[in-house]
């Protein structure tokens, strides 16, 4: 008899989202099987994953040219068309989880453009557009936990907008976007608005604080390929903290879900460790893993369900602290992967701009400035 790994994942506690998004997943059937057969229920995309698939397939030129033809010429917005219904038809293939769930999964994420990382006003007027045109319960938008994202998760949440935490390495960061997602719900409840329909994740980015830390550590370090879990096992036991007590409770009351927390970067980048060692050491209850595909078959053919995790924060914390004591600046090294993250989105977003541009069929001169230049 085949074991299913991944139904006895998911059964343990942990949703399956995928972590990766394309057309040519979607129009295979490919994505609508890894939903019938591998219990995957939900979906992450960002700048990078779209300038992958679109830069390499020629799935989205059709719709490139009518686009054009249409008099659409502005680089961003033909992105937006190509991505936004591929989010539309992956949030319909996931509906049934959604209602499945009472709307606790279920869900596809979008991103804001990685060039309004750092302006607020940008990111929120963005957001809301985005949410508005997908215009689907079971979307989510993604902002950056960066200085100038905090507020604006804030607001969003205030206005009723699902948001991905996305590029989430801090601690200290986390706690900040737990406390603007409860001031926005706050907000809400405060003006007799319902908050039952608002749902939030918080994405714990895992492998990359690893290659970052074990960079600094010595070869034999005992230490090495541990800092990125007992990073997340923090997280993890402080989102259990802070979503209890009389303060969430009243917000419960009132229909309010709590933020649950997502692990994404799982993929594993030194092939000395287990291809499944973020997925299986991150085992907890009402947790989100989003894999890529190569991940998730790699759990499926291999991958080890054992008890829920029961964080030992002792444990953790001791790892975190012999860490310090090695040298190793996790303030520094978070604040510096933050940074990184949204200077390689970036590079992403203005690759699939380019290759937009010349796919459409425009020339360095075609897209004009208003003046006309």
């Amino acid at each position: 008899m085949t074991i299913n790994r991944l139904q006895r994942l998911h059964d343990a506690g942990v949703s399956i989202w995928l972590d990766t998004l394309s057309r040519e997943l979607l129009d295979s059937g490919a994505f609508a099987e890894l939903i019938a057969e591998s219990a995957v229920t939900g979906a992450t995309s960002n700048p990078t994953i779209f300038a992958t698939a679109i830069t390499g397939s020629d799935h989205y030129e059709s719709q490139l040219r009518t686009a054009v033809a249409g008099g659409v010429s502005d680089p961003r917005e033909l992105f937006f068309e190509l991505a936004l219904d591929d989010v539309r038809l992956a949030a319909d293939l996931l509906r049934p989880a959604y209602d499945a769930s009472d709307g606790r999964d279920g869900f596809v994420s979008f991103e804001c453009t990685p060039d309004l990382a750092d302006d607020t006003d940008a990111t929120i007027d963005q957001a809301v557009e985005l949410w508005q045109r997908l215009a689907r319960p079971n979307t989510m938008i993604k902002v950056p936990a960066t200085a100038s994202g905090i507020p604006a998760i804030e607001e969003l949440t205030a206005r009723g907008v699902n948001v991905n935490v996305t590029l989430l390495f801090s601690v200290d960061r986390y706690e900040q976007v737990i406390d603007a997602y409860i001031t926005g719900l706050k907000r809400r409840v405060t003006a007799g608005q319902p908050v039952a329909s608002i749902a939030s994740v918080a994405s714990f980015f895992v492998s990359r604080l690893d290659t970052k830390a074990d960079a600094l550590l010595p070869a034999d370090s005992p230490l090495r390929g541990r800092v990125a879990v007992a990073n997340a096992h923090r997280a993890y036991a402080r989102c259990r903290r802070r979503f209890a007590g009389e303060q969430w409770r009243a917000l419960a009351r009132a229909g309010a879900r709590p933020q649950r927390p997502l692990w994404a970067s799982t993929a594993t980048k030194d092939p000395a460790y287990s291809d499944v060692l973020y997925v299986e050491r991150l085992i907890a209850s009402d947790v989100i893993n989003t894999m890529p595909e190569r991940t998730l078959r790699a759990f499926a053919d291999h991958g080890h369900v054992g008890d829920p995790l029961d964080v030992d924060a002792a444990e953790s914390e001791e790892i975190l602290r012999l860490t310090a004591e090695a040298g190793v600046d996790l303030g520094a090294l978070t604040a510096e992967l933050e940074r990184d993250g949204v200077h390689a989105f970036c590079d992403s977003y203005h690759e699939l701009l380019a290759c937009i541009e010349t796919t459409s069929g425009f020339d360095d001169h075609a897209i004009r400035n208003d003046d006309g230049r």
